[in-house]
C-alpha cells in the first residue's frame, strides 16, 4: 500500500485540490474511510543536499518505534513542522512499505537553491566592489536564495544608482543553475543606468529677507543644471543635508525659527526635475541682555569681553556656541577657563526672555575645580625615543590643565615629522575625586628618512649620477651599539644628511651635515654642523675654466620666551673659500666688472629670527611662518683691517676679502577656507637685499640673488655662489635685470642685489596618506629683480598665474610639476615666443 500526504489538503479538507495534486504526482489516493494503527520501523529522507537528515527527522517530531495512525494527525503535523523551516520548496512524505503493522516511511524533500556567487552587467567596473557591498547585505555565500532576498539586493543595487543621481536606473535579476556545486545557483544583476537625471528648477518659495540666489548657494551638493564646474543631479540623503544647511544659514541670520514647511519634487516635460522648497522664516532676533550667573574666577566685564557679543547683535546661535566653546583661535570663555585649569568647566546658555525680537540669555556657569596633570603616556611610538617626543610637549606632570598646552603640543608632534598627523589620538582620562586628568598621546609612526639616487643629461656636462640619503630621525649615540641599527641607529630625533653628485671630470659636488635639536636634552637649542665641497672644471689643458667652492658652517639656534615661545633664534659662523679660474658665470659688479679669477674668502655671521606656527611641515591647513635673516661679514676696510690704498684698484683685491651685509624676509601664511579644512591658502613674501659697508668697494659679486626658472639649479649644481630663486612662468632669460651688455657688446648673465617674490596659493589635498601626500594648487604670482637700490619698485613685478601638483613620498621627498603662463613676458626674449613654462619639482620645493 501506498499513499501520499499533503499539507494543505490534511489541514484544511480542501479535496478538489489534492486529487489535482495526486494525479499530477500520479499518486494513489488513501482511503479515509479505514484508517489504521502503525508503527514506524524506518525514516529515510531523500533529497536533501545541504539539511542533515537527522536533523530533519528530528524537525518532524516521527521517530522509529512510534505508533501513528494513517490517515491522521501525526504526518500532516510533521510536514507542517518542515514548512515552517523555509528551506524547502515541496515536502512530501510515503509509505515505503509496510510489513504487518509496521509502516516505514519516505520525507522527500526538494530544498530551496544555496547563492555560490553573483556578477553584474550594464554597471562599470570601477563600481562593483560598491555594489558588492550592497548584494552582501541580503546575499551569504551557501545562504538560501529567497525572493525576498533577490528583491532586496535588487532593490539596493538599485538605490546605489539613485544616490549617484541615477533616478530611472533599473536592476533585474536572473537566476541561473549553477553546475559546479549540487542544488547550487549564481545570480546575475542586469543593470540599466540609464542617463543621470538633472535637476531643471529650484525654487524657493516664501523667501522675503534672503534673496533665493544666496540661499541655493549653501546648497552645495543640489545644483540647478545651468550652473557652471557643478554638476546637477539629485541625491536624496544630500538633498535632506541641503535643505539643513540651508535653514542653518537662515539661524545664522537671526532667523531662529525658520524651517521648510513642505516641497515637491516633480518632473517637467523633459523629464528633468523641478524642486520646489517652501520656507517659513520666522522673525528675526536679537541680543539683548546676556547676564552670567555662577563665576566667581573671572568677573562679568571679563567674560563679557571674550565673548565679543554686544546688545543689538543680531541673534546667531552658531557663534554663540563658537564664542562659548569652539572658536578655532582659542579666543573663546571655555579656553579662558580651560587654561587656567578647569576642566571641569561648563556654561550653558539659556534663554530666560523672548520680548518682540529681542532675546535675554543668562549664561549659567559651572567651574568646578581645578584640575592637574598626573600622568602624561605616550603609546604608538616603536622606533623614536620617547624623550625625543616628551621633550617637545608643553604638558608635565604636576601642572595646571590646559587646552592650548594640548593643542600646542600636538603642534610640537606634528611638526617633529615623525608621525603620521591623521591618526595622532589624544586622550584625556579624568579622575574627579582627585582632581586629576592624564593624558594619553597615541601616535603612528612613518617613514621619515628620504633616499636620492638618479642620473640626469647635463647638456654639455653629460650624465650627472646623484647619490643623497637623509635621515631625519638618527641617533648618533648608538653608532656604535650594533643592536641598535635597525637598519640603522635610529629614535634620537638628529638629522642626518649625506650627498654626492658628480659626473665625473666636469662637476664634482659633496656635502654633509649633521642636527642635533635638543643640545644636552635640557632645552631646545639646537646645534649644526655643515660642510661642503663643489669642483666645476668646463676648461681644457690650453684655456682652464674652473670653479671650486668650499664651506664649513656652524649653527645654534634657541627657542626663546618672549614675546611668546615659538620664536627661535639662530646665529651661525660661515667660512667659505672660491677659487675661481677664467670663471665667466654670474659675478660681475655693479661696475659691470667680471670676477673671473682670483682666490676669494667669504667670512661671515648668521643671525635670523623666525616665528612659526604652521601645524604640519608637508601640507599646513593654518599658522603662519616667518622669517627675517641677516648674514654679514666683517667691514674689513671700515675696520681699518684692510687699508691698502691700491686695494681698489684691482677687483681681485678688493674682493679678497669679501665684504656685504645680505638680508632675507620670508613670510607665510596658511587659511583654511572650506569647513573640513583641507581647502588652503597660502600667501608669502620673499625679499632679499643685499648691501654694502663701503661705496667704494662697492656691492659683492658673490651672494647675490638670480630669480626666474624653476630654482632647482641651485640643488643641481649646489651655487653657493648666488641664491637660486624660482619665478613660475618665467625663465632666467625673461627677466632683462638678468644679463648685462659687456665692453665687447655681447650678452651676459649675472645676478642682482635686490629681489622680491609674491605668492597666492590655493591648495587641495588629493590625499592626506603619509606614505603618499598628494594636492593639487593653483597659484598667481609677481616678482621682479634689480640691480640698485634706486631702481627697487615693489609694484614693477612680473605677474603669473599658473596650476601645479605635489606628491610627497618619505623616501623621496616632493615631486612634482608647475605650469605658469607670464603675462609680463617678452615674445621677442623668450624662446619661440612661448609666454608659458613648464618645471618639474624633485626632491625638494623649490625657493
Amino acid at each position: 500500500m501506498r499513499f501520499s500526504l499533503f499539507f494543505l489538503c490534511l489541514a484544511f479538507g480542501c479535496l478538489t485540490t489534492l486529487t489535482a495534486q495526486t494525479d499530477s504526482l500520479n499518486l494513489p489516493v488513501y482511503d479515509y474511510s479505514e484508517p489504521q494503527e502503525y508503527e514506524i520501523g524506518g525514516i529515510k529522507v531523500e533529497g536533501a543536499y545541504f539539511a542533515e537528515e537527522n536533523a530533519i527527522i528530528g524537525v518532524t517530531g516521527l521517530s522509529v518505534g512510534q505508533d501513528i495512525r494513517v490517515p491522521g494527525p501525526d504526518i500532516p503535523r510533521a510536514i507542517k513542522n518542515l514548512w515552517r523551516l523555509r528551506l524547502f520548496t515541496n515536502v512530501s512524505i510515503e509509505e515505503e512499505k509496510t510489513i504487518g503493522d509496521v509502516i516505514f516511511l519516505i520525507v522527500r524533500v526538494e530544498e530551496r537553491p544555496r547563492f555560490l556567487r553573483h556578477s553584474f552587467t550594464g554597471a562599470k567596473q570601477g563600481r562593483h566592489d560598491d555594489l558588492n557591498e550592497e548584494v552582501n547585505k541580503y546575499l551569504v555565500r551557501g545562504g538560501i536564495v529567497t525572493e525576498d532576498a533577490k528583491v532586496n539586493a535588487a532593490e539596493a543595487v538599485r538605490g546605489y544608482y539613485v544616490e549617484k543621481g541615477y533616478l530611472d536606473a533599473t536592476v533585474t535579476v536572473e537566476e541561473i543553475a549553477d553546475t559546479s556545486r549540487a542544488n547550487s545557483v549564481r545570480l546575475v544583476f542586469d543593470v540599466k543606468r540609464n542617463d543621470r537625471v538633472k535637476i531643471a528648477e529650484i525654487n524657493i518659495i516664501g523667501n522675503d529677507a534672503v534673496k533665493e540666489r544666496k540661499l541655493q548657494k549653501q546648497m552645495k551638493e543640489t545644483n540647478e543644471k545651468r550652473k557652471l564646474f557643478k554638476g546637477s543631479k539629485f541625491q536624496p540623503e544630500l538633498y535632506e543635508d541641503d535643505k539643513d544647511a540651508m535653514i542653518a544659514y537662515y539661524n545664522t541670520l537671526g532667523y531662529r525659527d525658520a524651517r521648510v514647511l513642505n516641497d515637491s519634487i516633480y518632473r517637467n516635460d523633459d523629464g528633468e526635475l523641478v524642486l520646489d522648497i517652501r520656507i517659513n522664516e520666522g522673525n528675526q532676533y536679537y541680543f539683548r541682555n546676556i547676564t552670567w550667573k555662577g563665576n566667581s574666577i573671572y568677573d562679568n566685564e571679563t567674560l563679557a569681553q571674550v565673548l565679543g557679543i554686544e546688545r543689538g547683535d543680531v541673534y546667531n546661535e552658531e557663534e554663540l556656541q563658537t564664542r562659548l566653546s569652539f572658536s578655532q583661535d582659542n579666543a573663546d570663555v571655555s579656553s579662558l577657563y580651560m587654561d587656567n585649569g578647569y576642566l571641569f568647566f561648563n556654561v550653558d546658555p539659556i534663554e530666560v526672555a523672548i520680548e518682540g525680537d529681542s532675546i535675554d540669555l543668562e549664561m549659567r556657569i559651572f567651574e568646578g575645580p581645578q584640575a592637574t596633570i598626573d600622568k602624561v603616556v605616550i603609546n604608538g611610538n616603536d622606533r623614536t625615543h620617547e624623550h625625543v617626543i616628551r621633550r617637545e610637549l608643553f604638558t608635565r606632570p604636576g601642572q595646571k590643565f590646559s587646552r592650548s598646552d594640548i593643542i600646542r603640543s600636538q603642534r610640537q608632534i606634528i611638526g617633529l615629522g615623525y608621525f603620521n598627523q591623521e591618526t595622532l589620538g589624544i586622550e584625556t582620562p579624568v579622575n574627579p575625586d582627585r582632581g586629576t586628568v592624564d593624558i594619553i598621546y597615541t601616535v603612528e609612526e612613518k617613514p621619515s628618512d628620504q633616499l636620492e639616487l638618479s642620473a640626469g643629461w647635463g647638456g654639455q656636462r653629460g650624465v650627472i649620477g646623484t647619490l643623497g640619503v637623509t635621515f631625519n630621525n638618527f641617533s648618533l649615540r648608538n653608532l656604535f651599539n650594533r643592536e641598535a641599527w635597525h637598519p640603522l641607529p635610529q629614535g634620537d630625533g638628529q638629522r642626518l644628511s649625506l650627498r654626492a653628485q658628480t659626473n665625473g671630470k666636469f662637476y664634482q659636488s659633496y656635502n654633509a651635515s649633521l642636527t642635533e635639536p635638543w643640545l644636552g636634552g635640557k632645552r631646545p637649542t639646537s646645534l649644526s654642523v655643515s660642510a661642503f665641497y663643489n669642483k666645476y672644471d668646463f676648461g681644457t689643458e690650453a684655456v682652464p675654466r674652473k670653479l671650486i667652492i668650499q664651506q664649513a658652517a656652524v649653527s645654534l639656534g634657541t627657542r626663546l620666551r618672549w614675546p611668546d615661545d615659538n620664536f627661535v633664534f639662530r646665529t651661525g659662523i660661515n667660512l667659505q673659500t672660491l677659487a675661481l679660474n677664467n670663471w665667466t658665470e654670474l659675478f660681475v659688479t655693479d661696475q659691470n666688472e667680471t670676477v673671473t679669477t682670483g682666490n676669494y674668502n667669504n667670512f661671515s655671521l648668521q643671525f635670523s629670527l623666525s616665528r612659526n606656527t604652521a601645524t604640519d611641515p608637508i601640507y599646513p591647513k593654518q599658522g603662519s611662518n616667518i622669517e627675517l635673516s641677516l648674514q654679514a661679514t666683517p667691514p674689513y676696510r671700515k675696520l681699518g683691517i684692510r687699508d691698502d690704498p691700491n686695494l681698489l684698484e684691482d677687483v681681485e683685491d678688493r674682493f679678497r676679502f669679501v665684504e656685504y651685509h645680505k638680508w632675507r624676509l620670508n613670510a607665510e601664511w596658511y587659511t583654511p577656507i572650506s569647513r573640513d579644512q583641507k581647502l588652503v591658502l597660502k600667501t608669502q613674501a620673499k625679499i632679499g637685499y643685499l648691501g654694502s659697508y663701503d661705496d667704494a668697494v662697492g656691492v659683492s659679486p658673490f651672494e647675490r640673488f638670480q630669480l626666474g626658472g624653476d630654482g632647482v639649479n641651485n640643488q643641481q649644481f649646489a651655487f653657493a655662489g648666488v641664491d637660486i630663486v624660482s619665478l613660475r612662468g618665467y625663465e632666467i632669460e625673461d627677466l632683462p635685470n638678468n644679463f648685462i651688455t659687456t665692453q665687447s657688446g655681447g650678452v651676459r648673465k649675472i645676478a642682482t642685489p635686490i629681489f622680491s617674490k609674491y605668492t597666492v596659493e590655493l591648495r587641495y589635498p588629493l590625499s592626506l596618506n603619509p606614505s603618499s601626500t598628494i594636492f593639487v594648487l593653483a597659484f598667481a604670482q609677481g616678482g621682479n629683480a634689480w640691480r640698485t637700490a634706486r631702481d627697487f619698485n615693489p609694484f614693477d613685478l612680473k605677474r603669473s598665474v599658473g596650476v601645479g601638483a605635489r606628491v610627497f613620498l618619505p623616501m623621496f621627498g616632493t615631486l612634482g610639476f608647475d605650469w605658469g603662463y607670464g603675462f609680463d613676458k617678452d615674445p621677442n626674449l623668450s624662446e619661440n615666443g612661448n609666454l608659458s613654462t613648464f618645471n618639474i619639482v624633485l626632491g625638494f620645493e623649490p625657493e
